[in-house]
């Protein structure tokens, strides 16, 4: 079975009703292809839509949270496991040793700041695993031309850049994952 982490707000953002949208249809099609869900636990937001979905339709999820945003972001309570770490640094660790692969979507600093270091470890070697935007109407289009620009600039090269995969819909996304990971 595999274990993708997903990175998402826990607010549902100005376009909230289509980034709920395609959060609902990533988690349909995790339960559907029998792929657990790792996150950050919460009950609202994008991770509540993804979570709620993937444990409507049957699958598994579970949730890695620091005890600060327990209470503050309202832990989700019918988890199929939920981790309570000490900090943000554990539940990056524990995420990152419980996961297959990574995904992001759209979301604010936290998960800007939890694809870059899935990022910058997979370039150092610390991992092998995928990791992926999954661009709903283009909200992370303004990131991708940046990292254009930062490899124009011979800041990130090339090979490093070709480690994101980005696609714009959850069954084509699942499917790269999938191809790459080998893992069923």
């Amino acid at each position: 079975m595999m274990k993708l982490a997903v990175y998402c707000g826990a607010s549902t953002g100005k376009a909230g009703a289509s980034y709920q949208a395609e959060a609902a249809a990533l988690g349909r099609l995790m339960a559907c292809q029998n792929i657990e869900l790792v996150y950050g636990g919460s009950s609202v937001g994008l991770m509540g839509a993804v979570a709620d979905t993937v444990l409507a339709e049957g699958g598994r999820v579970c949730g890695v949270m620091p005890q600060v945003l327990v209470e503050r972001e309202q832990a989700h309570i019918g988890l199929s496991e939920l981790h309570v770490v000490d900090d943000m640094h554990q539940r990056k660790a524990v995420m990152m040793e419980l996961a297959d692969g990574f995904v992001a979507l759209p979301g604010g600093t936290g998960t800007l700041e939890e694809l870059f270091e899935v990022w910058a470890w997979r370039q150092i070697g610390i991992h092998q695993k995928p990791f992926a935007l999954l661009n709903t109407d283009g909200y992370y289009d303004h990131l991708l031309a940046f990292i254009e620009h930062a490899c124009e600039e011979e800041f990130v090269r090339p090979e490093y850049r070709d480690f994101l995969l980005v696609e714009a819909d959850s069954e084509r996304l699942l499917d790269r994952l999938h191809a790459v990971t080998g893992v069923e």
